[in-house]
């Protein structure tokens, strides 16, 4: 089956400056096909400068909804009609859905994270975390990890960004009861102790990203211990220093790609109603 665009189709599409490297396209057009679904997702290059006008179009086209980068994503709110209680959390969207014109901001980042724990058999309910950097996908996981029961989050940011964040942990402990606690990633040793009691280990900062491909956010392999998932936000490269540390050491683990598939089948989810075709989207994304 191949898409057939005609009167009846829905356009959605991708808010970002730039856009043309996305994979979202390929993914959800990959699943309308598969699935049968008329609708077309297509990139636009949107920056702060158009991005009022273009969530204004979504309105005037009866676009079914939109994906965000950032820096959109934290500057689409005073667009939109409601706001799910994530993204409230988060301070981002990342997911607008347009029903009848009425359009609700989400943001499945968090969610990505957590379904690619899950799809790897460590779900976050009642576990302790560590998480590296609290940026746009950093708080948007925690924020969802503290939602969907994690015991205790140990956040790790640079020295000078503690008081820059302490708001939003606050806000994360009076909203969700969960124990958050934000540290500083300069302290090794506490790093070191935090870590061997904690389940799951997060890299939600760039390094190790792609030029800087020999960097690692932890400084040896002797802060991991084989009862420690370890994920990696970063996809490029598929394998960081980190994970191959995290291999090294007998951690389970897995990287960036995961959480970017799960976040957009959270928003396929919310777009259709229906699952989105995992294996059809990994063979399309070459994973």
């Amino acid at each position: 089956m191949s898409i057939k665009i005609n009167g009846h189709t829905k356009l959605l599409g991708f808010f970002a400056d730039p856009a043309s490297h996305s994979k979202s396209p390929a993914m959800y057009n990959t699943a309308f096909e598969k699935l049968g679904i008329n609708c077309v997702y297509l990139a636009f290059c949107i920056n702060q400068d158009t991005l009022k006008d273009a969530i204004g179009s979504m309105r005037t086209l009866g676009m079914r909804g939109a994906n965000l980068s950032m820096p959109n994503k934290t500057s689409v709110f005073p667009y939109l009609d409601h706001i799910s209680k994530e993204a409230d959390l988060c301070g981002a969207v990342n997911t607008i859905v347009n029903n009848d014109g009425i359009l609700t901001g989400y943001n499945t980042d968090g969610t990505g994270a957590m379904m690619a724990l899950q799809a790897n058999s460590c779900p976050v309910r009642g576990k302790n975390l560590v998480v590296l950097g609290a940026g746009g996908a950093g708080t948007a996981l925690i924020a969802q990890a503290a939602l969907d029961g994690a015991k205790e989050i140990s956040v790790f940011v640079r020295e000078k960004s503690i008081q820059k964040h302490t708001a939003f942990i606050e806000k994360i402990r009076t909203a969700t009861g969960c124990a958050v606690h934000l540290l500083s990633l300069e302290d090794t040793a506490l790093l070191r102790s935090v870590l061997s009691d904690a389940n799951i280990l997060i890299n939600a900062t760039n390094v190790g990203m792609a030029p800087h491909t020999d960097a690692s956010p932890i400084p040896s392999i002797s802060f991991l211990h084989p009862g420690l998932f370890v994920m990696d936000i970063i996809y490029s490269p598929a394998r960081t220093r980190l994970l191959e540390m995290a291999d090294a050491a007998g951690c389970p683990n897995t990287n960036g790609l995961a959480m970017l598939l799960y976040q957009g089948a959270a928003a396929f989810r919310l777009y259709t109603g229906e699952d989105l075709p995992l294996e059809d989207v990994k063979k399309a994304w070459e994973m």
